[in-house]
């Protein structure tokens, strides 16, 4: 039976488990925004100002407000199905044209901050892995500790300060133009954003690399004289991209939603500076719509590593065979 037969039942397996888990999650939003302080239909009405019972039944009744929860769930699930996201409450454009316009942002920021964190993080790991138990293993374990207890919000702050204010080499605002603009004007943000996972990664490759040295077929090529070089790229880095590789996609996963804050901090026009200002307004068709975007990415990133994870570890694929 070959690989992708064999993998087959476990990928429908996984792909029946998304879609369960995106039903699950889109009824946690509807509900969570629903049960959310402040009454959209105030909102809607143009505020509390001079207005009269008889108007906010009339704006309840115009935007459904005024039935139960499943059956308001149930039409906007409908609507969502078929892409469409609804009206801004408060721009009165539609959902979908504005998460449209700001998503190629923040998909620029996470793509940029996913190939800081792998690339630094990860030689970070395999330099403390080849090197361990001396002063470099220290020196990155210390740094990656370091990186990690440091809130986005705060390495923003400190970023800001020394690279945009006082040295002057990067802009502070914006997502710039062109592709040399927008990388000089999203290197700051990439990079606070970017920090923690880095730590993360690191740590991971460190010990998958550690685990792997430590096997018996290593140790194997080791004694026939292999060259040392040669074993860590062709028996202990790969048998450690399984590992590495899945933690990698869980991190970047797990990125949209580290958008927002750091979005808010460098005045970046992305979803996540999008959903804080819909949250402050009341904007519930926007909120919802933006966090069923970063729920669906994180859902489906995670599932196409747990798919791929089989064809990279040897251990796994002997197992779903």
């Amino acid at each position: 039976m070959s690989v992708m037969t064999s993998l087959a039942p476990r990928a429908l397996r996984r792909v029946l488990g998304l879609l369960a888990t995106l039903f699950a999650a889109s009824f946690v939003i509807f509900a969570a925004v629903y049960a959310a302080p402040g009454d959209p239909a105030v909102f809607l009405a143009g505020g509390r100002d001079k207005l009269t019972p008889e108007r906010l039944a009339a704006v309840r009744a115009q935007y459904h407000l005024d039935e139960p929860l499943v059956v308001q769930y149930g039409r906007w699930l409908w609507d969502c199905v078929h892409l469409d996201l609804g009206r801004s409450f408060k721009y009165g454009d539609q959902v979908s044209d504005l998460v449209a316009a700001r998503f190629p942002t923040t998909l620029q920021l996470v793509a940029y901050a996913t190939v800081l964190f792998v690339v630094l993080g990860v030689g970070a790991g395999i330099l403390a892995a080849v090197k361990r138990s001396t002063w470099v293993d220290s020196l990155v374990v210390g740094g990656t500790t370091l990186a990690a207890s440091v809130p986005s919000f705060v390495a923003a702050i400190a970023l800001v300060s020394l690279f945009g204010v006082q040295l002057g080499w990067f802009p502070v605002t914006g997502s710039g133009e062109g592709f040399t603009g927008t990388l000089r004007h999203l290197t700051l943000p990439a990079l606070s954003l970017a920090l923690g996972s880095l730590a993360i990664i690191s740590r991971v490759t460190r010990q998958a690399m550690a685990d792997a040295a430590a096997s018996d077929h290593v140790e194997a090529a080791r004694a026939s004289g292999v060259p040392e070089h040669d074993i860590i790229r062709r028996h202990v880095l790969r048998n450690a991209l399984g590992p590495i590789v899945t933690m990698c996609g869980l991190v970047m996963a797990g990125m949209l939603a580290g958008t927002v804050v750091v979005e808010t901090a460098f005045g970046i026009s992305g979803i996540g500076s999008l959903l804080v200002g819909a949250i402050n307004t009341h904007d519930f068709p926007v909120a919802q719509a933006v966090l069923l975007l970063m729920v669906t990415g994180y859902i489906v990133v995670t599932t196409l590593v747990d798919l791929v994870h089989p064809l990279l570890d040897p251990r796994v694929k002997g197992a779903t065979s």
